[in-house]
C-alpha cells in the first residue's frame, strides 16, 4: 500500500502512547465499578478521583466542577442545554456565535430559549459590537469556540468575557480544539463552562469533560443514578477517562517548555509554509482564516470551479486524509456554515489539520498534490485558465 499521509488531527488525533498504555493497563487491571464499597471499586474509584483533580487542575477548576462525557459533543450539549434549564430566572436567550461548531449550535436549538447568531467578520471573529449590542437585549448563555474547528481562527475570549460578565451572562468555551495543545484555563478565558475532548489531542476516543466555574449553575441530561456527582449517570469509561488525564499530563500544555508548547510551535511553522506553498501554486484558491492569532494545525482552503467533495476525493486517492465541508455534517451536501458566516469562498473547500508525524515533506507533497487535484477537477470540467479568468471577470 502507498504511503498515506494523516492530515485529519482537529477530527481525531491518532492515540497518543500514553494513552494506549494506560487505556490498556486500566482495563486489565481494574475491572471494578467506582461506585462499589468493595476493594476492586475503591481502586476504581480513587484512580476515577486522580484522573478528574489531573483534568481539574489542568483546567484551573476544583475537582468537584469537573464531569466525564463521551466527548465533547455531549460535554458541550451539558453545558448548552443543561445551564439553559437551571438558570430559569436569566433572560431566556443564549447568543453563539455564527461560526460555532454544529453540535453547539444543535444543543442551543434544542432549549426552549431564543437561539441568536452573532457574526463574525472576514477570519471568523465574534463581532464584538454586534456581541455587545445583544447582549444590551439580555442573554442567558454566551458560546464562543477557544479556536475555530474550521478555519484555526482563536476569538477575543478576554473581551467577551469582559462584555458577559458586565451583562451577567454566562460563557461557555468549547476548548476542543486547544486542551491539550495550547494553555486552557477557566479563569485566564474568563469562562465558566469549558468543553473538551480527548479525541482531539490523542488522549483516545470516547471521552470528553466539562468543566465550570464556581457561579455556573447546570442540570444533568442524563439521569438515573447519583454518579459523578448526579452530573451524568451511567457506569464511567475509566480506562479512557484514566486515558485522557494521563495524555494531559504527558503534553503539559501550560508548561512552556513541554511537549505540548513544542508541537505547536512546530506544526505552526508548518502551518505558516503550507499556507504560503499553497497561495503560490494554485490560482483562484482562498487560504481561511487569519495568519496569526490561529490554532497552530489547522489550514483551511477553498479552490474555485473545483467541487469540495470531489476535492477530498482526489487527495485521498493521492494518499492525503483531510475534511471537506462542515464538521459533523460530511453527508448534507451543504457548504460550510463557518465559511457561509464569513462570507468567504465555499467552493472546493477542505481542512488540513497538522499533528505529530506530519513535516515539511509531507507538507511539501500536500500542496503539490492540491495543485494538481485542482487542475485535473478544471481540466474535466472544461475549465481553463482563460475561461475561469472570465467567469472571475463577469462575477
Amino acid at each position: 500500500m502507498a504511503a498515506r499521509t494523516y492530515l485529519d488531527h482537529a477530527s481525531a488525533a491518532p492515540w497518543h502512547p500514553a494513552a494506549l498504555a494506560t487505556v490498556t493497563a486500566v482495563a486489565e487491571t481494574l475491572p471494578g465499578d467506582p461506585a462499589r464499597g468493595h476493594a476492586e471499586g475503591t481502586a476504581a474509584r480513587d484512580l476515577l478521583e486522580a484522573a478528574r483533580a489531573a483534568v481539574a487542575t489542568e483546567l484551573g477548576a476544583g475537582s468537584d466542577r469537573v464531569v466525564f462525557t463521551s466527548g465533547g459533543t455531549e460535554a458541550v450539549a451539558l453545558a448548552v442545554r443543561g445551564a439553559a434549564a437551571a438558570n430559569r430566572t436569566r433572560p431566556r436567550r443564549i447568543l453563539s456565535c455564527a461560526a460555532e461548531h454544529s453540535a453547539v449550535l444543535a444543543a442551543a436549538e434544542a432549549t426552549d430559549h431564543a437561539s441568536v447568531a452573532v457574526p463574525v467578520d472576514q477570519e471568523g471573529r465574534v463581532d464584538l459590537d454586534a456581541l455587545s449590542a445583544e447582549l444590551h437585549h439580555g442573554a442567558a448563555l454566551v458560546t464562543l469556540q477557544h479556536a475555530n474547528h474550521e478555519v484555526g481562527t482563536l476569538q477575543p475570549l478576554a473581551e467577551a468575557a469582559r462584555l458577559c460578565a458586565e451583562a451577567d451572562a454566562l460563557l461557555m468555551v468549547d476548548a476542543c480544539q486547544t486542551v491539550g495543545r495550547l494553555p486552557v484555563d477557566l479563569a485566564t478565558l474568563g469562562a465558566d463552562f469549558v468543553a473538551l475532548s480527548a479525541a482531539k489531542f490523542g488522549g483516545g476516543r470516547g471521552t470528553g469533560a466539562l468543566a465550570w466555574s464556581p457561579r455556573a449553575r447546570f442540570v444533568a441530561l442524563i439521569g438515573g443514578d447519583e454518579r459523578e456527582r448526579r452530573r451524568r449517570a451511567g457506569l464511567e469509561h475509566l480506562p479512557g477517562i484514566a486515558a485522557l488525564a494521563e495524555t494531559l499530563l504527558a503534553l503539559a500544555p501550560h508548561h512552556p517548555g513541554g511537549p505540548a508548547a513544542a508541537e505547536a510551535a512546530r506544526a505552526d511553522a508548518l502551518r505558516r509554509r503550507l499556507r504560503t506553498a499553497l497561495a503560490e501554486q494554485v490560482d483562484d484558491l482562498a487560504v481561511h482564516g487569519p495568519a496569526e492569532e490561529t490554532a497552530p494545525h489547522i489550514v483551511a482552503l477553498s479552490a474555485l470551479y473545483v467541487e469540495g467533495q470531489a476535492l477530498q476525493a482526489a487527495l485521498d486517492r493521492a494518499g492525503f486524509a483531510v475534511h471537506s465541508g462542515s464538521s459533523c455534517a460530511t453527508t448534507s451536501g451543504e457548504p460550510s456554515h463557518v465559511l457561509v458566516a464569513m462570507g468567504a469562498l465555499t467552493h472546493g473547500h477542505v481542512r488540513a489539520s497538522l499533528g505529530p508525524g506530519v513535516g515539511e515533506q509531507e507538507v511539501d507533497a500536500f500542496a503539490a498534490a492540491v495543485a494538481g487535484a485542482v487542475g485535473r477537477l478544471r481540466s474535466a470540467a472544461g475549465i481553463t485558465r482563460k475561461t475561469w479568468g472570465r467567469a472571475a471577470n463577469l462575477g
